[in-house]
């Protein structure tokens, strides 16, 4: 049989290292087996692009044993010869803990630019396909070689999901997705966030959808406001923390009127009561009840941003959490006129339900630039808290009606065209408690959220070549 595919994996356990390269081997169509040095670096991509013979490269990107599925290495191969993609990926079987359960995976799509997309540990590529990649490739990168290939593989042709499990990896972060959703801006990480920025830039570029540093100016005298700034909370059942949230926003001390509105999405535990009592103590507290029962956070934003009383400037608070002191709101709205930008964006710190702070600490987003941020957002899962919008702009756009990413959502699409400004000094304090939505999702969840946000990436990505093609 025709030999077609050579694999390489990453470095590992000799015990470990020996049980991947003997199944491996015993496959009829592959030819060679190798332990690769660190895939992460491009010089050991140009040494596999130059050694590779064969029609297809496997990668093996974990370092314990892999268990391939019957026949699979010949599926994955099948598949490529059908349909010329540059890249396969399929789900597989995960052992955690020493159990075995299924992980499916999503789609690949033009918004898949986080670097950290779950592909599974083994990808099928052809090295044609590869070589010409490699070629491409004009920085010697440490940790983002791999990502890099990926972007430049997605130009030449399909990155395609095979809806089939494999093979069986295992797993040994055990942590759950609330512990792992700010890997991405721990200070720990900041060396290999810059590589992936830069790989992310430079292929924004090649893709026609990279923005140059050049924004439209704006007017905040447009309009009349009954306040100059509101502070928008959709809630629903957190008779926990919503009376500790509304609090801390009338204590704000400002040089202009606010109010708050909170928009209580029918909840049933006791916050409608609570609210209903601190509105009677306090007129600035707009307590919304909507008519409607289909209304997700970005929905209940909509319903706050198109009410009459809503301010010049809409300033986010979620449910459960607390500006940090009685200088928040100024400090947001200063920064509108300060940055002439479309958005504010703050910093907060991590908390338990204590308030006592919690590791990463303070998040305040410093890979963010002002000339390269917009294009890095492609990229990064999230643009920060808290966020604040000119309220003209965010009636124009409105918020996705879901209940996940709908902020991320519309800061996209502000940076567009605006510049987004940003206050590096924590504002709020975030509590990780046990009621937090994004604590510990399902696979089925997570894939979920994911594939939203690929999709909310994909349609601004789209639109950003639309807008370049014009100009």
């Amino acid at each position: 049989m025709e030999k077609l595919i050579t694999c390489f994996i990453a470095n590992g356990p000799e015990a470990e290292l020996a049980k991947t390269k003997s199944q491996l081997a015993e496959n009829a169509i592959v030819a060679e087996v190798n332990v690769a040095g660190d895939l992460n670096k491009t010089e050991t991509l140009r040494k596999i692009a130059a050694e590779v013979k064969t029609a297809y490269t496997m990668f093996y990107t974990k370092s314990l044993a892999l268990q391939m599925g019957y026949y699979s290495l010949d599926r994955f191969v099948e598949v490529a010869e059908d349909t010329d993609a540059a890249m396969l990926y399929s789900n597989y079987y995960e052992c955690k803990e020493g159990k075995t359960t299924a992980h499916p995976v999503i789609d690949y799509q033009a918004g898949s630019l986080r670097n950290d997309f779950n592909f599974g540990s083994v990808l099928v590529v052809k090295s044609d396909k590869l070589r010409k990649a490699v070629e491409a490739m004009d920085v010697d990168y440490e940790f983002a070689a791999m990502y890099d290939l990926r972007l430049k593989l997605s130009l030449q042709g399909e990155i395609l999901r095979l809806a089939e499990f494999l093979y069986t990896e295992v797993e040994m972060d055990t942590r759950t997705s609330g512990d792992k959703i700010f890997d991405y801006v721990n200070p720990a990480n900041r060396a290999v966030q810059i590589e992936m920025e830069k790989a992310c830039t430079q292929y924004l570029k090649d893709a026609g959808a990279y923005l140059e540093p050049k924004f439209e100016d704006i007017d905040f005298t447009e309009c009349d406001f009954p306040v100059e700034a509101s502070v928008i909370i959709p809630v629903r059942n957190r008779v926990r923390t919503i009376a500790d949230a509304v609090k801390s926003v009338l204590m704000q001390k400002t040089s202009f009127p606010f109010n708050l509105i909170v928009v209580d999405n029918l909840s049933t535990d006791g916050t409608t009561e609570i609210l209903k009592e601190l509105a009677a103590t306090d007129d600035r507290l707009v307590h919304i009840i909507p008519e409607r029962e289909d209304l997700g956070i970005g929905g209940c934003w909509n319903r706050a941003i198109m009410d009459a009383r809503c301010g010049k400037f809409a300033v986010q608070l979620d449910s459960d959490d607390l500006y940090i002191d009685e200088n928040t709101l100024q400090k947001v709205v200063d920064a509108f006129y300060e940055q002439k930008c479309g958005a504010v964006i703050g910093s907060y710190k991590i908390v338990n339900f204590q308030l006592e702070m919690l590791p990463p600490g303070v998040i305040d987003h410093r890979e963010w630039t002002p000339d390269n941020g917009r294009n890095n957002g492609l990229r990064i899962n999230g643009f920060g808290a808290p966020r604040a919008f000119y309220t003209p702009m965010l009636r124009s756009i409105k918020l996705p009606n879901t209940s996940y990413g709908e902020d991320y959502a519309v800061v996209l699409s502000i940076s567009r065209k605006y510049q987004i400004g940003r206050i590096y000094e924590p504002l709020y304090l975030c509590r990780r408690w046990e009621d937090n939505s994004d604590g510990n999702l399902s696979i089925e969840k997570e894939n979920s959220n994911n594939l939203f946000k690929d999709r909310v990436r994909t349609i601004e990505f789209r639109a950003r070549q639309r807008m370049n093609k014009k100009n």
